[in-house]
């Protein structure tokens, strides 16, 4: 598990924290962290955040929290807001959360820690893929292949696939899930 504070890094940043609410006090606690949300709202860089309620009753609460830049998510960090909330939560909640940052190709769905239930089905995930690689690999040969035709072929493929997956990585896929989160999970935003 990483710590709430990781190197500061200027792509978009996920983080996921597993909580436990005390037996009868789930509804305090998910309250809290709406509360949290709101908070978090007027904090430079922050993007959104979903609550992942326990698939079974007594399992942990996922919080997923996604910021511009790992530097946003440190400020919150390090707010007094966030300090004062977490000092609330801890009357409602077992102990402090563990956390995982997400970045990359792994934080595109942030299925890694989703309970199964809640999983993008697989066919929405593959169109949603389709629509970002389709435009960004059509953009890729037809403007800048033909920039490359003097590199040889195994390395012109090496560099045009790089530009694809770190254009993918950092920018389609980051808009893609966002504009695309309710279709694509409908059941975890109702």
């Amino acid at each position: 598990m990483s710590s709430p504070s990781q190197s500061v890094t200027h792509a978009p940043v996920s983080r996921i924290a597993r909580r436990r609410a005390l037996t009868g006090k789930e509804t305090e606690y998910e309250a809290l962290v709406r509360e949290m949300f709101a908070l978090m709202r007027s904090t430079p860089g922050f993007i959104s955040a979903d609550l992942l309620p326990p698939e079974q009753a007594g399992d942990a609460y996922q919080v997923i929290v996604h910021f511009a830049s790992e530097a946003a998510l440190q400020e919150w960090d390090k707010s007094p807001a966030r300090s004062a909330i977490h000092a609330r939560m801890r009357s409602v909640a077992e102990s402090e959360p563990e956390y995982r940052r997400l970045s990359g190709l792994e934080a595109w769905f942030t299925s890694a820690v989703v309970p199964a239930s809640m999983h993008p089905p697989r066919l929405r995930m593959a169109i949603v893929t389709w629509l970002g690689i389709f435009p960004t690999v059509s953009f890729v040969l037809w403007f800048i292949a033909p920039l490359m035709q003097s590199v040889p072929f195994l390395l012109r493929t090496a560099l045009l696939t790089i530009l694809v997956v770190f254009t993918m990585t950092w920018i389609v896929m980051p808009s893609l899930t966002k504009l695309l989160r309710g279709w694509l999970s409908p059941a975890a935003h109702q």
